[in-house]
């Protein structure tokens, strides 16, 4: 997948924010929510500080991997 372009947008870094948040409660590594997501550790850290545009797909994937509906991240 390509890394993004520009400056990262104020929706991707809500959503990685409040997934960073989300994953630190949990008491999550990255490598765990990686595991639970079947997504690779650093693509999840570039979501986090809003340097990839993630798909719903993916989105979807990564709120089930710290087991929150996804409308809590969005």
């Amino acid at each position: 997948m390509a890394k993004t372009g520009g400056a990262p947008t104020e929706s991707r870094l809500t959503f990685g924010r409040r997934l960073r948040e989300e994953r630190n409660r949990k008491g999550m590594t990255l490598e765990d929510l990686a595991e639970a997501s079947g997504l690779t550790w650093s693509y999840i850290a570039q979501i986090e500080v809003g340097r990839r545009n993630v798909g719903v797909d993916n989105m979807h994937r990564l709120a089930a991997g710290v087991g929150v509906p996804l409308r809590e991240l969005l």
